[in-house]
């Protein structure tokens, strides 16, 4: 049987397409893309666990900068034999998950595209490319932009004055420190993913511009929530992170208003 050679007969050409392709073809090519996806990340894994020191270096510099700036030696700390291997399976797993991404999201990819048309993918693509960059970018701005300030912020209330009646000193646990610094950088990397779930939305016409802007008030007061929940439990962490949100809102705005479905006019 021929194949479909114009978009016009895209719908029959997707129905030979299903006939031709069983139910078990399909499990079959998931069963590929899983194995493809899961070896990826299993590989990563193993090569992010022989540098898993090193990794862990580059995730406690932030705060070893602020407690050197502050005179102090920078150290952490484990109070259990098993707490440092598992906090470096977690340094793996954690690296393993953001290198192998791309592939995983290539074989997502790869297993839908033939279901759609043409015109779904050109409009799908763009954001799948844009998606792990913007997550990359949020987890950029809090390693190099948030984390100074919040272990400022945090190293503030120690007291080691010679004066002092009761000394007060950090003693950060390897995995607490670990579980802070995933926390903050999934947080902020979900959080750069907003422009991108509000445009899509905005692409297939179940929100609009005028819409967003009707329910500002109500978005900004979400933003705030979200903050509270994701941002660690002090007032500035959550305000920095709230009007981080409250900016990428209003980014989603404009790139709403540039992607949103024109509606006709009425004499056409």
């Amino acid at each position: 049987m021929d194949s479909p050679v114009n978009d016009g007969n895209e719908t029959n050409g997707n129905q030979i397409h299903d006939k031709e392709m069983p139910l078990l073809e399909h499990l079959a090519e998931l069963r590929m893309r899983l194995m493809w996806a899961v070896g990826t990340f299993v590989l990563v894994f193993i090569v992010c666990y022989h540098f898993a020191s090193h990794i862990y270096d580059f995730l406690a510099a932030p705060l070893a900068k602020a407690l050197e700036a502050r005179g102090e030696k920078p150290e952490l700390i484990y109070t259990a034999l098993f707490e440092a291997f598992f906090t470096y399976v977690k340094v793996a797993a954690f690296s393993a998950a953001f290198i192998s991404f791309p592939m995983v999201a290539t074989q997502a990819w790869l297993f839908i595209a033939p279901g759609l048309y043409k015109k779904e993918k050109r409009a799908l693509l763009p954001f799948l490319i844009v998606t792990p960059i913007l997550f990359f970018v949020g987890g950029a701005v809090a390693y190099y932009g948030f984390f100074p300030v919040m272990f400022k912020f945090f190293l503030s209330f120690q007291n080691t004055q010679p004066g002092a009646d009761v000394q007060i000193a950090l003693m950060a646990k390897v995995s607490d420190y670990l579980n802070t610094t995933m926390k903050v950088i999934f947080a902020f990397g979900l959080s750069f993913e907003l422009p991108v779930l509000l445009t899509l939305l905005g692409k297939v016409g179940l929100v609009t511009s005028g819409g967003l802007k009707k329910y500002r008030r109500y978005a900004y007061v979400g933003c705030f929530v979200v903050a509270a929940v994701l941002a660690p439990p002090d007032v500035p962490s959550q305000c920095l992170m709230a009007g981080l949100l409250l900016i990428l809102f209003e980014i989603s705005l404009f790139t709403v208003r540039m992607v949103e479905l024109k509606p006709e006019p009425e004499n056409a």
